[in-house]
């Protein structure tokens, strides 16, 4: 069960990443974020960017050109 879901569908790159990051800014540690993109960009950055910084990413899947991601709030 997440705490916010962000659909960021239709959004072209960079936007899907820079909602994540404001959303993510605005979350407590342990919270959970779900990000919904179809951007294939997204696939890529947002990883990349998790790895980069104190979120965890819990799980990501595609299907049919959807892009799902959860992400656990870092401290």
């Amino acid at each position: 069960m997440v705490d916010r879901t962000l659909d960021a569908s239709g959004l072209r790159c960079p936007m899907p990443l820079l909602k994540t990051k404001l959303e993510l800014n605005s979350m407590a540690p342990g919270e959970e974020l779900e990000v919904i993109a179809t951007d294939a960009g997204s696939a890529r950055d947002i990883p990349a960017f998790l790895q980069l910084s104190d979120h965890k990413l819990m799980s990501s899947s595609e299907t049919a050109g959807q892009y799902r991601f959860v992400i656990k709030c870092g401290g």
